[in-house]
């Protein structure tokens, strides 16, 4: 007998014995289970719970045998009274309301275990406590759980085929009907024939059966196998919870700011103190540009969608409309994460180091993800291949993606850009350039001359 037989034998004789739950209990009489006392036509109308005395009636050993089922070992302090809620100081109203709606989705979803629940968001959000506390919690209630990344449940099978103490299809069949399961990191696995397959078979079993599942991924939909995605896309059956949270492990200022953010540094450049520039040298063309861009750009702070992109000469105030863009979002409760472009390249470049405190996989998927990405002075990088394919490889995937971006581009260096990434910029489908045909503000140094003063 396997070690899931043994603990399904030890559960049915416990349950056997008294209903599931303590047979003293004023609430659910001993049954373990209840039914909420609500209107018909309510979403929880009907749903059975599991009673809160049903942890009474476990004995420890199915407790000790539950929970080395479920591979929560080393995770077994993810729980919800660890969780923060609003998330670390410092972030945004907005993302800090879209951890305590995860939060709250996640605490529903374990008291009923009904349907799936699919968590997605950047890197370090929150996604995996989240399933954790979920898993630890239905353990506590005495459910047989397994928790696994995805690239772990394919090893486990993979390394079955040689196992002496158990077959492949014992461990299959395990996973495939375990009262839940929950599959961490979905979208990070091998994507071969034989494991896209597997994925499907053990996914489509429990759609069919209708079995609870808990999924977390932080890749986007449209990359999914276009099988599981139809099946992640049943609103019968999937709650989808969006989390737009920071990564909580990343350094971060007093603010909350990323350490790779200029947004302090360009605090000052706000919509009120934009200039107009109404000289009499403007032509009507040059005073409709900017009229048209500085439009743009407050469109863009009220409601952040697609790509937006300000070309034009050196000191015409592509910057500073980005950055108040920028102030404007943060002042909203959603700060961007801002970046100036070759200060991007040299962080992704120091994650080499030894001496490093950052990793540059998480650098890289910081900037990728973040829900608002402004990136300062594209084109100024040095041009070295491997800055042309992580420049693409970020752009590429927000683009896929169409995750609000804003752009600031000197017009010489438009046209030599990367053509990958100038085709992207050209698709008006998702990108809006916005050009700026006026003269440089006065006093501003030209490019040349501001080198040299560096230098």
């Amino acid at each position: 007998m396997n070690p899931a037989e043994s603990l399904n034998s030890s559960l049915a004789t416990e349950n056997t014995s008294n209903g599931g739950g303590d047979p003293q209990c004023p609430i659910c009489g001993g049954s373990g289970y209840l039914r909420r006392d609500l209107p018909i036509g309510h979403p929880e109308f009907g749903k059975v719970i599991p009673c809160q005395c049903r942890r009474k009636v476990i004995t420890e050993n199915v407790r000790q045998q539950l929970f080395a089922l479920s591979n929560l070992n080393e995770l077994s302090h993810l729980t919800f009274e660890s969780f923060q809620p609003r998330g670390q100081k410092g972030i945004g109203q907005a993302q800090a309301q879209s951890l305590e709606w995860a939060h709250n989705q996640a605490k529903l979803f374990a008291n009923h275990l009904k349907g799936w629940i699919y968590f997605s968001g950047p890197y370090g959000c929150g996604k995996t406590h989240l399933a954790a506390a979920i898993a630890n919690f239905a353990v506590q209630m005495g459910i047989p759980t397994i928790f696994l990344t995805v690239p772990d449940l394919l090893d486990s099978l993979r390394f079955s085929y040689d196992s002496p103490d158990t077959t492949f299809e014992e461990r299959f069949q395990d996973i495939r009907q375990v009262s839940l399961l929950v599959l961490d990191d979905f979208g990070t696995q091998n994507s071969t024939g034989w494991a896209q397959e597997k994925l499907f078979q053990i996914i489509n079993y429990r759609y069919i059966n209708k079995l609870p599942m808990v999924i977390t991924s932080n890749m986007g939909m449209d990359t999914i196998e276009p099988r599981i995605r139809s099946r992640l896309n049943d609103p019968t059956l999937v709650s989808i919870v969006k989390i737009s949270a920071p990564d909580y492990r990343r350094p971060t200022d007093d603010t909350g700011h990323s350490e790779i953010s200029s947004l302090d540094l360009l605090s000052k450049r706000k919509f009120a103190n934009f200039s107009q520039r109404h000289e009499e040298n403007l032509t009507r063309d040059q005073r409709t540009s900017l009229e048209v861009s500085v439009k743009a750009a407050l469109q863009f702070a009220k409601y952040p969608a697609g790509w937006l992109v300000f070309t034009g000469g050196y000191g015409t105030g592509k910057t500073h409309l980005a950055a108040a863009i920028a102030n404007s979002l943060a002042e909203a409760g959603t700060p961007p994460l801002v970046v100036m472009v070759p200060d991007l390249l040299d962080h992704l470049r120091a994650t080499f180091s030894p001496n490093s405190t950052n990793t540059y996989d998480r650098l890289f998927d910081e900037v990728k993800v973040s829900p608002v990405l402004i990136l300062d002075d594209l084109g100024s990088q040095s041009t070295t291949p491997w800055a042309r394919e992580k420049l693409f490889q970020l752009l590429n995937y927000r683009y896929n993606l169409e995750l609000p971006t804003v752009i600031t581009v000197a017009i010489d260096a438009l046209t030599a850009l990367d053509e990958r990434i100038g085709t992207r910029l050209r698709d008006d489908r998702v990108c809006n350039i916005q050009v700026l045909t006026v003269p440089a503000y006065a006093g501003a140094i030209p490019r040349a001359e501001k080198s040299r003063k560096k230098a």
